[in-house]
């Protein structure tokens, strides 16, 4: 008897013969002239080329079927074009210049390549001319460009993401990261920094169905440029104020031509700091990072790709916790704290990923496996009071057994293949991750420490060691049916199971004297379960026209949590998963010919067992425990529109009522208090956006021209704080630049919160308001030069 494998059964069903043809033809301009060097690309497959010197093109064994073809050139308009091939074909293909039509985008939310427009979910792409234009460099730059997004940290780049009003407010995120293709697992192996970057891709509401844990609020999506067959690259200086120095270089070319390709880019980026510490009077968070991405791609075939991925950042910051006792002091004095403790974050995050991609003419394969890693520890004590006191100070440089984040995933996906005609289209796949998180925290009580409180010791050190581990897989599906008559169903499953480990030991020690063991070794260990179905609905009146709904239910994952940071009653308490319950309807328009793009939606959100972090002092240590309800709703509105010549404008303007509807928490006097209506941390009342792009050519070609942008943010009235005790009132934020380009150089000048706005971003209650203020008026220039050949 013959035994085929699984595998083997996939081998012979995606390389079913089928009749593959060629496709050719011309790239224009609206005045008919060739347009060289334009990309012409078959998406969700190896096919891609580049137009000769007169505009041609040939794409080689293509199957029959539908396919999506995305040109786009320097100067000009991308555009994505769908063609059925049923053999030889040819195209005449015309770009309209970029200063009267709007790009028409690609995004991969729904993990395949397709146009964001078709796609029945919520959905704002960031594409890399904006990034470079209004000077995105860190993901947190994208707060309330997109809608409904704001993003913070307290100084050590560990963002609080909040999207709708579901936060990241403990190492579980409710918002996913992923950066070409791969799962920023947690805030430890996080890479906020942005360099050489094709798109930012941000999908509200839970995304669980194909992304799976913590995706509860939304996932951000972040693609880099991928190397091709023509040579390209990018350097860049950029110089401002407080010490602001960031470099710039990038290279993506072909090393055997259809084959091999090779891309490289680094980043450096440096910073005198914009606190001072009154203490020493010195820069108080002076910071410089190198951050370098890499690639190697191999076309196996037509139909099989391999890329191997490496990204590694060196981080090294002076003041990674600038926080100011006090509302007044921040305000009042804003950039001056006093602290005698200070010490260097050591930073360094490694990432590895190698993927798999098979294009068949009925099914497509894909496997992503992924290695990250992440060492974070300080050289000297962190001042823990925040001021010059000395009462308590955080130590965890204990050596590279401790502090020291280890990560591997796996995904598998079988998808139908995008090309086959038939109305039936489906996803399925697995996931697996491994996570080793040990980390060594200790506590040191200086002699200030009974200003604390009575029984607080002084001259001693507590010492908390905890080893987790946390694994788990999740199966997951997708299924779709588009009807000839405009209507479109998907319906998705995902299965999640959960286990966490973890290993805890307390110990203290009086200066001079001996380790005490006050808390032998305590185990704990929980299981997670979790189903997490999304069901939608689209109709298309036209290609331009859209409306759709749908229900999904949002999962965030439970834990392990330590109750107490006093070792002698500390015990190891597991909290449950965060669900959410969510309905979406939406509509999405294009109108006069794609120059205007006008997106609607309104939520409503349901979160039962909301994980509420509590920090517990003096040892910085967070204990998360379900609480409570809560329930969000809103709207949101987004519109691009470029309907005079060289002028592009964007808006978005956004709404979210969040409160919770049933919240226990514990009083200071060990009591419970009842904080129903209040609102979630991090979640402003509402957002916008207004930015403005002029262009004035000063040649007939377009090759010198000067460029004019203005950009407002607007976000509104949040808390930092449960019990909605600290928070920031509404405030705006002004941008803008002035650059002009010659024949592929540019210069540019550029000014970020050009009002000089005083307003805080991150905060915790620490028996104080310790309050971090977002960044002061900052200027610079910029010279900028692309190549390709």
């Amino acid at each position: 008897m013959r035994h085929v494998s699984l595998l083997g059964l996939f081998l012979i069903l995606s390389g079913t013969a089928v009749a593959q043809y060629s496709v050719g033809g011309m790239v224009r301009t609206e005045t008919g002239n060739g347009i060289p060097r334009a990309s012409v690309q078959v998406l969700n497959s190896n096919q891609a080329t580049s137009t000769d010197d007169q505009g041609n093109f040939r794409l080689e064994h293509l199957s029959a079927g539908t396919h999506m073809i995305r040109v786009s050139a320097v100067g000009y308009a991308a555009e994505n074009h769908t063609i059925s091939v049923h053999g030889d074909a040819t195209l005449d293909i015309q770009l309209a210049g970029v200063e009267t039509r709007l790009d028409e985008v690609v995004a991969t939310a729904q993990k395949m390549e397709s146009d964001p427009h078709d796609i029945p979910a919520s959905l704002s792409v960031v594409g890399a001319r904006q990034i470079e234009q209004q000077y995105i460099w860190n993901v947190m730059d994208v707060t309330a460009v997109v809608p409904n997004l704001n993003i913070a940290n307290p100084g050590d780049n560990r963002n609080v993401a909040s999207i709708r009003g579901i936060t990241t407010t403990s190492y579980n995120q409710a918002v996913a990261t992923y950066v070409d293709g791969v799962n920023q697992f947690g805030l430890d192996t996080y890479i906020p920094y942005l360099q050489d970057v094709e798109r930012i891709e941000v999908l509200r509401g839970p995304q669980g169905t194909l992304y799976g844990r913590n995706a509860m609020g939304g996932v951000i999506n972040i693609i880099t440029k991928q190397p091709t067959n023509r040579t390209s690259g990018l350097a860049e200086i950029n110089v401002g104020n407080y010490g602001q120095q960031r470099y710039l270089l990038g290279i993506r070319t072909p090393i055997v031509k259809d084959r091999l390709f090779f891309g490289a880019s680094g980043m450096y980026n440096g910073l005198n700091g914009f606190f001072t510490n009154d203490f020493d009077g010195s820069h108080y968070d002076k910071q410089h990072t190198g951050f370098g991405n890499y690639y190697l791609k191999y076309l196996v075939s037509n139909q099989w790709a391999m890329t191997l991925n490496f990204k590694h950042v060196s981080n090294r910051n002076r003041g990674a916790f600038a926080l100011i006792p006090g509302m007044d002091d921040a305000l009042g004095n804003p950039f001056h704290l006093s602290q005698n403790a200070r010490t260097e974050m050591v930073d360094e995050t490694r990432n590895v990923s190698l993927s798999v991609n098979h294009f068949g003419d009925a099914l497509n394969f894909s496997s992503q496996t992924a290695y990250q890693s992440n060492y974070r520890f300080y050289r000297d004590p962190i001042d823990g009071d925040f001021s010059r006191l000395d009462a308590v100070s955080i130590v965890n440089d204990y050596g590279k057994d401790w502090n020291h984040v280890k990560v591997f995933t796996q995904e598998f996906k079988l998808a139908s293949a995008p090309s086959s005609n038939a109305p039936l289209h489906w996803t399925a796949g697995t996931f697996l991750f491994h996570q080793d998180a040990p980390t060594k925290q200790g506590t040191y009580f200086g002699a200030d420490a009974e200003m604390m409180g009575e029984g607080t010791p002084t001259h001693a050190t507590s010492i908390l060691t905890n080893a987790a581990i946390n694994q788990g897989i999740a199966v997951f599906g997708q299924l779709g049916y588009q009807f000839n008559n405009g209507w479109e169903f998907q319906v998705g499953l995902r299965y999640d199971y959960e286990n966490a480990q973890l290993d805890a030991r307390g110990e203290f020690q009086p200066d001079g004297g001996d380790i005490m063991v006050v808390q032998p070794d305590t185990a704990a260990s929980a299981d997670f379960h979790a189903f997490t179905p999304r069901v939608s609905v689209k109709y298309a009146f036209d290609e331009a026209h859209h409306i759709y709904g749908s229900y999904t239910r949002g999962f965030r994952a439970g834990g392990i949590s330590q109750l107490s940071s006093n070792p002698e009653e500390a015990s190891l308490r597991p909290f449950d998963p965060e669900f959410s319950n969510n309905i979406e309807v939406g509509s999405k328009n294009l109108f006069i010919d794609r120059r205007l793009q006008l997106d609607v939606t309104a939520f409503y959100s349901r979160v039962n067992n909301a994980q509420v972090p509590t920090l517990i002092l003096p040892d910085a240590i967070t204990v998360t425990e379900n609480t409570g309800r809560m329930q969000s709703l809103g709207a949101e509105a987004e519109v691009a529109a470029r309907v005079v010549r060289n002028l592009t404008l964007w808006g978005s303007a956004a709404f979210t009522r969040a409160e919770y509807t049933d919240f226990n928490t514990a009083g200071a006097d060990g009591g419970n208090v009842q904080l129903k209506g209040n609102r979630p941390v991090y979640t402003p009342e509402w957002t916008g956006f207004l930015g403005a792009q002029y262009v004035i050519p000063l040649q007939v070609d377009n090759k010198q021209q000067l460029q004019l942008g203005v950009y407002g943010k607007f976000i509104g009235q949040q808390y930092f704080v449960v019990d909605n005790t600290i928070g920031q009132e509404a405030y705006s934020l002004l941008n803008a630049n002035i650059s002009y380009t010659w024949k592929g150089y540019e210069l540019s000048l550029w000014g970020q919160n050009l009002a000089d706005k005083r307003y805080v971003d991150y905060a915790y209650n620490v028996g104080f308001a310790a309050v971090h203020l977002g960044r002061p008026a900052t200027f610079g220039v910029t010279a900028r030069k692309r190549f390709g050949f």
